[in-house]
């Protein structure tokens, strides 16, 4: 049977690995100062949060699920976790020594911030477990630096700056995040290549079949299930592969596929926009202008 823990604070967080609270709202620990954890014995542990954590893990002690997915990670890998999220632990039940660091902010920290405005641009944060952020060497000590810095706010005594100071730090470290996982999709290119080809595939056996009859347009979300890829990650790797959204590729495809089928007199513009999956002609013709500047009647007339 799997335990259950919460962490909806700061000083809770900080009490499971014996480390002093500095602030109510942030901290960054050092994991191996924390007791050889062993979970009672329990090899499942769920673990739910009111917090956002980012682990920087240092060395593989056990197993970390998000969902039905294994975390993708190995040394210098951070993992993003948001408030309301769960993991499971999976352990052999044997004691292991936690090691790597953890930057833990409560909500409440970033309220009436940029960082507030701009935390949802973080994408990352909804990548599944398998898409974790693997670091170099240099990365990995930028990492660092950045939560030495925000040490150094927490190790002086909290004014009317901190707070600001504070989630100004969190934000720089969040941008470099961003920095890295665009490195890395570069430095995958040639698996984020498979990804686009195999997109391209679901896409032509979708439209081939009879789906947009019976499910309608396919849309981001089903294609990255198919994927076994989140939403967020399957649409910044389109965004980063092709310059185009995953929705805007999705419509360029059908538009192609339209023009085809405008071309056979036999067919009704409305039957064309029924196989493709529109509910109502006129949204066919809306997109179809929006692209190509004409509408498919215009456009059958022109050829």
């Amino acid at each position: 049977m799997e335990q259950i823990f919460r962490f909806e604070t700061v000083a809770e967080y900080n009490a499971l690995n014996n480390h002093e609270t500095l602030h109510p709202l942030v901290s960054v620990i050092d994991l191996s100062k924390a007791d050889p954890r062993s979970w009672g014995g329990e090899k499942n542990v769920r673990i739910t949060y009111g917090l956002y954590c980012i682990f920087l893990k240092d060395l593989k002690g056990c197993d970390i699920r998000y969902g039905r997915n294994y975390y993708d990670y190995q040394e210098g890998t951070l993992v993003f976790v948001a408030p309301g999220q769960m993991t499971v632990v999976e352990t052999d039940g044997q004691v292991y020594q936690p090691k790597g660091h953890a930057l833990v902010f409560h909500p409440d920290l970033i309220h009436g911030t940029s960082l507030a405005k701009n935390i949802s641009d973080y994408s990352f944060f909804s990548y599944n477990a398998n898409e974790a952020l693997h670091l170099s060497e240099r990365e990995r000590q930028i990492v660092l630096n950045c939560f030495s810095e925000i040490e150094y706010e927490l190790s002086h005594n909290i004014d009317k700056h901190s707070k600001k100071l504070i989630a100004s730090n969190i934000e720089l470290f969040l941008n470099y995040c961003e920095r890295f996982y665009d490195r890395q999709f570069i430095t995958r290119e040639n698996v984020n290549k498979g990804i686009l080809e195999k997109f391209e595939d679901i896409l032509t056996h979708y439209f081939s079949s009879d789906k947009p009859q019976k499910l309608g347009l396919p849309s981001v979300s089903w294609c990255a299930e198919e994927l076994h890829l989140s939403s967020n990650y399957f649409g910044d790797l389109i965004k980063k592969e092709t310059g185009k959204t995953a929705k805007e590729f999705i419509q360029d495809k059908i538009i192609n596929i339209a023009k085809n089928k405008i071309f056979d007199a036999n067919k009704t513009l409305n039957e064309i926009a029924y196989e493709l999956g529109f509910k109502y002609p006129q949204h066919f013709t809306r997109l179809f202008k929006q692209k190509v500047g004409i509408t498919p009647n215009e456009f059958r007339n022109l050829n």
